[in-house]
């Protein structure tokens, strides 16, 4: 669990937060459109939503190989953006990058803890992701500071080899070859087409996709909604901040859910609280309300990421987790990846963010209403 907790920091850092920070300085560098690197960027993160499906039925089968080739392929795509002569070239190598980020970051992990925990999978379900959690924290400076030093291109080279020389070895030698169940592994499969043929799922997976896009949407468009409201960009940034330490907070807090609650209880939970989390943060005003709001909107958030990773164990148990967790994945991370784009659209249309923010609080609250009814 440590390597793996580890392993889950260093590919965040990365695969994910690394890219974002040194997107200014590849756009200065290169000529190349800011908003290209940041499509680039997205389409990454859309081709990891559509890739999480096949990739979550074979992690049910050959959980180390898949992490091992993901880690692999996640290396050869940072080196081929490193020596991108072009833009196409950059976002053909960032699309890879997002295929092998579905083998290799929290969705992978889920269902590596799933299967070899099972019923106590909370506890290391936590672990990982409060050391996920400390990802930006570690890699933002990190990477800013290999920019500035060395450039974008040598940093993803860095990058590249800190991935290689830590996932890799972490992968091939603490993930299991295959699980201690295969004799399940039929009737699983008839179990999992079942699931998906199923209102109940489709119900719950939709719930989840509203919540995360409300969340997401308001949350990480702090700072552009911060400034709205008067603040700096300075004290926006620490809005930003906050909401990323609120994380580790709310994943804290996931642990207090009781063992016996019925599965819908922790969702609906978190959609009521989201909703006025996401209310409060519209109506905050002054540094002090707008930072607690900020803390709040990223604890709920942060106990979204848990309670949406044991939604289907919680439900329909553990033997095909993959494959119908990726299928519930799928559309809450391409929701994620489009949040700040629909975010800046639908403040657009309603005159405003904090208009945004109750607009997304009601969503939110739709994701838990759904999710009671099931």
């Amino acid at each position: 669990m440590a390597a793996l907790a580890f392993a889950q920091i260093v590919a965040w850092g990365v695969l994910y937060y690394a890219v974002l920070v040194a997107a200014p300085a590849i756009a200065d560098d290169t000529g190349w459109d800011d908003g290209a690197v940041f499509i680039a960027i997205t389409l990454g993160l859309l081709t990891s939503a559509v890739c999480a499906i096949p990739v979550g039925h074979w992690l049910d089968r050959h959980p180390r190989r898949v992490m091992v080739i993901g880690a692999v392929v996640a290396t050869v795509a940072l080196l081929g953006a490193a020596a991108s002569p072009t833009i196409w070239i950059f976002v053909a190598a960032w699309i890879v990058c997002g295929a092998a980020q579905s083998a290799v970051l929290y969705q992978a992990a889920f269902t590596v803890i799933t299967h070899r925990y099972r019923s106590e999978r909370r506890g290391p379900l936590t672990l990982v992701t409060l050391a996920g959690g400390f990802a930006s924290t570690i890699f933002a400076p990190l990477t800013g500071w290999l920019v500035l030093a060395v450039g974008w291109r040598s940093a993803f080279v860095v990058l590249a080899t800190i991935l290689i020389v830590t996932a890799l070895p972490t992968y091939a030698l603490t993930v299991e070859s295959r699980w201690a169940h295969p004799d399940a592994r039929a009737v699983g499969n008839g179990e999992a087409r079942r699931v998906l043929r199923s209102a109940r799922f489709w119900i719950v997976a939709g719930s989840f996709a509203l919540m995360s896009l409300s969340l997401y949407a308001v949350t990480l468009s702090a700072v552009p909604a911060s400034v709205e409201k008067g603040l700096d960009l300075q004290a926006a940034a620490w809005v930003l901040g906050l909401i990323g330490a609120g994380q580790v907070l709310g994943r804290l807090v996931y642990l207090a859910i009781p063992y016996t609650a019925a599965p819908w209880v922790s969702a609906a939970s978190v959609g009521a609280l989201g909703a006025a989390a996401l209310t409060a943060y519209g109506f905050a005003s002054g540094s002090a309300g707008i930072l607690v709001a900020a803390l709040v909107a990223g604890a709920i958030r942060g106990a979204l990421t848990l309670v949406q990773a044991s939604a289907v164990a919680d439900r329909w148990g553990a033997t095909s987790y993959g494959k119908l967790n990726g299928v519930l994945a799928a559309p809450v991370t391409a929701l994620t990846a489009l949040a700040p784009g629909l975010a800046a659209l639908l403040a657009g249309a309603l005159g405003s963010y904090a208009s945004m923010a109750y607009a997304m609080a009601a969503v939110c609250a739709l994701g838990g209403i759904l999710v009671m009814r099931r």
